[in-house]
């Protein structure tokens, strides 16, 4: 997840000035907003306390993004950066009504988050900066592209060997997801917010 969506996560305090440069440039050059550069931090915040319905227009965003900028800087000052990473891991939207990465792993794998491969890891963190856009049920294709990207980047920051990313790269994981959805007996991996509503309501 971090190769995917914040490489250094760990380096800096809630924003990250130079990914925040980077995307300014990018979107300057390209005379579009498309690219954003969003922490884990600020995308926590962003999924558990706003909501997008609540924009409308450029305004409305900018105003968002400062305040996400803002609460990241304070959340860094009192939670440290595990725990930051725990709850993005347990509240992220992951696709096909995924919320968090157990019921990824459970819903796409039938697995345990602590028993995915590098491959399988690599298809769920893939997800994140669009969970429509890179379904792996829906749009094997676009999510295969992505997650090459994902593995690419875990090589260049070292977190893997290349035996590992060639192992990875030739996995053909799409194959089992598809088993997974074929062979499912309607028993349901549940979210993290639907176990929490399940929990409260008992």
């Amino acid at each position: 997840f971090l190769a995917a969506e914040d490489l250094r996560f760990y380096e800096h305090r809630g924003i990250d000035v130079y990914r925040i440069l980077g995307a300014l440039r990018s979107n300057i050059k390209n005379g579009t907003l498309a690219e954003g550069a969003s922490t884990i931090t600020q995308q926590l915040i962003k999924n558990n306390i706003f909501s997008a319905e609540s924009e409308n227009g450029l305004v409305d965003t900018f105003k968002r993004k400062f305040q996400e900028q803002y609460l990241a800087l304070i959340l860094e000052q009192s939670v440290d950066k595990d725990t930051i990473l725990q709850n993005y891991l347990n509240t992220i939207n992951l696709g096909n009504n995924n919320l968090g990465v157990q019921a990824a792993a459970q819903n796409y794998f039938n697995k345990d988050v602590s028993e995915l491969t590098i491959s399988e890891s690599a298809v769920i963190a893939a997800t994140t900066s669009n969970p429509y856009k890179y379904n792996p049920v829906r749009f094997p294709e676009n999510n295969k592209t992505r997650r090459a990207i994902v593995l690419k980047n875990m090589l260049e920051q070292e977190l893997i060997s290349k035996a590992e990313y060639d192992e990875a790269l030739a996995d053909n994981v799409y194959d089992r997801i598809m088993n997974v959805k074929n062979t499912s007996t309607g028993s349901t991996a549940y979210s993290y917010y639907t176990d929490a509503l399940i929990s409260q309501l008992m």
